[in-house]
């Protein structure tokens, strides 16, 4: 099930949503257009790789370019292919504008980063001396999921369905049942060493997001609430 689009207006211009969109297409476009060594070095030098984060290992001194810790946030603007970056980018289209609408831009960009921060740390301590890089916006944007879930759980979102097609479903429903798959995939993949999806970034930031909505959307905002096209404010 693919979402395509949600039925809930938004106020005010997404400013850090569109800003960071582009900021990671960007991103993906000069990586891409680096050849295959210096393209394996960027990613190693700006993904978040576990086992520097906690001082197991280190980089040559050639491929060091800032921080370890560093690498958290800007792992976030790193992609590992065209489809990963799409994935990553319509998510946050669809959802991220709404969540930012309810905070404003200056908050939003910090429970942004917060939220990734908090998701990737959440996947490097799944296996603290992995030295694979980790590398995609997707745990930020599920701190995102995790905050819409809270705040508008009855918007419509049109979906995409096996055997279905287009339709509009609840956005809890939507959103409940992306977390249960992140949930059964990230427990099926215990214990497998190397690449792939980092599901545990996807629930810590999930999860992140709900524990944190209530600390940074306004006060007049309530959780639960209909559409804004059904009049809640």
């Amino acid at each position: 099930m693919m979402p395509l689009h949600d039925d809930n207006p938004t106020e005010h211009t997404p400013v850090v949503t569109v800003a960071t969109i582009i900021a990671c297409v960007l991103v993906f476009f000069y990586q891409a257009s680096l050849p295959p060594g210096p393209g394996e070095a960027f990613v190693y030098s700006y993904g978040a790789i576990p086992a520097l984060v906690f001082g197991q290992a280190h980089l040559p001194e050639n491929v060091v370019a800032i921080p370890a810790f560093a690498t958290l946030f800007t792992s976030m603007f790193l992609h590992g292919g065209l489809m990963h970056l799409l994935g990553n980018m319509l998510y946050l289209w669809i959802f991220g504008n709404n969540v930012e609408d309810v905070m404003g831009s200056v908050r939003f960009i910090v429970f942004y980063l917060v939220c990734g921060l908090l998701a990737a740390l959440s996947h490097a301590l799944t296996d603290p001396s992995s030295t694979v890089p980790m590398v995609g916006a997707s745990g930020a944007i599920s701190g995102v999921l995790g905050a819409y879930l809270l705040l508008f759980p009855r918007a419509r979102v049109l979906v995409l369905a096996p055997y279905v097609g287009t339709t509009y479903v609840p956005a809890g429903f939507v959103l409940g049942l992306w977390f249960v798959m992140q949930i059964l995939s990230g427990g099926a993949s215990i214990g497998s060493k190397g690449g792939g999806v980092a599901f545990f970034a996807h629930i810590g930031g999930f999860v992140a997001g709900m524990l944190l909505i209530g600390l940074f959307k306004r006060a007049d905002v309530p959780f639960f609430a209909p559409a804004r096209h059904s009049g809640w404010r």
